[in-house]
């Protein structure tokens, strides 16, 4: 069964889900300030709308993907946004990695409207969208996380409900200190490997299988071992969400030293300009100490 789906915003991630959407035979209607990234949606089959009121305004889901709780807010709120368009019942589903706490405020918002909110954040990124096999941990009253399953089937093979609003949000957070944490540890093993003399690209297979595997290791270690940073993700964005981990580890009493030490080591890299570059590129720190200076 097909379904009617907005799509607000169309980077790297948003266009992965709106191809995805398309290649599953759902009507798409996209709106994005980048006039080149909606065209190579509607290319695929998309509609292009003006604005994101007009791109909600047929839409039974409206998906947001966008890079700050702040241009969420204004994409839904501000003028011309998705409360303007949205029919009562609509559901939004917030795919962004935004705060908890800014999250609930939204959620209520919405549904002062009519209007369902439920926060949906993913784990898989780019690669993972287009095969329809993202990890998704989502926020918000049961039935409209159900309800929101009728679009997200389409790009998730693990969907699961964690709570009230602001709930998917939190499990991004712990997502995001496992995965920020894991690509450090698996390119300083690279590092070492590599200054060692071992084959570092062989590592994955004869680890395979024990208790240091990983898909992390697998997919990103020989990404390490040859430099390969072809963007699927960015620093910058690590260090949005380390910072709400922060936010969020103060509000609880939660001592999180490693933690910590990670987003330092993300921010160094960001203040060095690699902030745009893939997550890959956390390489630069480990390489970079070999020769006198971090990154």
């Amino acid at each position: 069964m097909s379904e009617k789906i907005a799509l607000i915003g169309a980077g790297a991630m948003g266009g992965a889900i709106g191809t995805r959407l398309l290649e599953t035979g759902n009507s798409l209607a996209v709106f994005d300030l980048d006039a080149e990234k909606v065209a190579e949606l509607v290319a695929k089959g998309a509609t292009a709308a003006g604005s994101a009121a007009a791109a909600a305004a047929s839409a039974d889901f409206v998906i947001t993907s966008l890079n700050s709780a702040k241009i969420v807010g204004i994409a839904a709120f501000g003028e011309g946004g998705i409360v303007e368009g949205a029919r009562p019942g609509t559901v939004i589903i917030d795919m962004s990695s935004i705060d908890p706490e800014t999250t609930r405020d939204f959620a209520s918002r919405a549904k002062e409207r009519g209007l369902a909110w439920v926060d949906s954040p993913l784990s898989g990124g780019a690669p993972k969208a287009l095969v329809g096999e993202l990890t998704l941990m989502a926020g918000g009253e049961a039935a409209d996380v159900e309800r929101a399953h009728q679009a997200l089937r389409h790009v998730a093979s693990n969907y699961t409900h964690m709570g009230p609003s602001g709930a998917g949000q939190t499990t991004k957070l712990i997502n995001q200190v496992l995965c920020g944490l894991g690509f450090l540890a698996v390119a300083e093993a690279t590092q070492l490997a590599l200054d060692a003399g071992v084959d570092a690209e062989k590592i994955p297979q004869a680890l395979k299988g024990g208790r240091a595997d990983s898909a992390l290791l697998q997919e990103y270690l020989p990404r390490f071992a040859t430099k390969d940073y072809r963007r699927t993700g960015r620093i910058d964005n690590m260090v949005k969400d380390l910072n709400a981990v922060n936010d969020l580890a103060r509000s609880t009493g939660t001592s999180m030293p490693m933690t910590a030490l990670c987003g330092e080591i993300h921010r160094m890299l960001t203040a060095a300009g690699l902030g745009g570059e893939d997550q890959a590129a956390v390489m630069e720190f480990f390489s970079g100490v070999q020769n006198g200076a971090a990154a």
